[in-house]
């Protein structure tokens, strides 16, 4: 997650949402009293190829700041003033397509469970901690803009603008390489794997209208 003092906006980092490749860019433009936490030392090693702001400032006497870090906690550990003021934006994606990006980052080769497997166990907290926990509180959404991951390039135009960063936010390929598998979630989930996560998810697909 990045907190940016330069251009006054906090970027809370939701899982399978793209969200690395987002920070990467999002890091380019950072200034050096901004928070940056750190990433894997693969991804890490991609900023730094790209010669961006790697980890910054987020650790402190009294809190460590770090990844996917959850709004509640965030909020309790910046001064009011910096949440009130400061531009808070996050990424959903679709929960279906979601679980099934998951499920490749987990499970990179075989042996691996069945899909239907990985989608009757617990694995699913993991959508619903590093998704809707980490931008709502008490229920609430409290981010000033929730991205569609569908709609990326246009929803980081909007946010390039937003915050006046002069250059197109470019993504780097960050962890696309852990899915060799490219069918769609529609051709690979049956219709009881379609309807478990329907029930697991259903507060994100009523949220944001979501189709299979």
């Amino acid at each position: 997650m990045i907190i940016s003092h330069k251009h006054k906006f906090i970027f809370l980092k939701t899982i399978k949402t793209a969200g690395t490749s987002i920070e990467i860019a999002l890091s380019k433009h950072c200034g050096p009293d901004d928070i940056i936490t750190p990433i894997s030392p693969e991804d890490e090693k991609i900023r730094k190829n790209l010669g961006y702001q790697g980890p910054q400032n987020f650790k402190t006497p009294n809190i460590k700041f770090y990844n996917h870090m959850p709004a509640i906690e965030v909020k309790a550990n910046v001064d009011s003033e910096i949440w009130d003021s400061y531009f808070k934006f996050c990424f959903s994606r679709n929960p279906w397509d979601r679980t099934i990006s998951l499920y490749f980052y987990l499970y990179q080769s075989e042996p691996r469970p069945s899909l239907s497997a990985f989608i009757n166990s617990r694995q699913l907290n993991h959508l619903i901690n590093g998704g809707l926990n980490v931008y709502t509180i008490d229920g609430q959404i409290v981010v000033d803009r929730v991205c569609q991951f569908e709609k990326i390039a246009e929803e980081l135009e909007t946010i390039r603008i937003k915050l006046e960063i002069a250059e197109t936010l470019e993504l780097p390929n960050a962890k696309s390489r852990f899915r060799q598998d490219k069918r769609s979630y529609r051709e690979l989930l049956s219709e009881s794997d379609k309807a478990r996560i329907a029930r697991r998810l259903s507060e994100e697909i009523r949220l944001f209208d979501y189709q299979f």
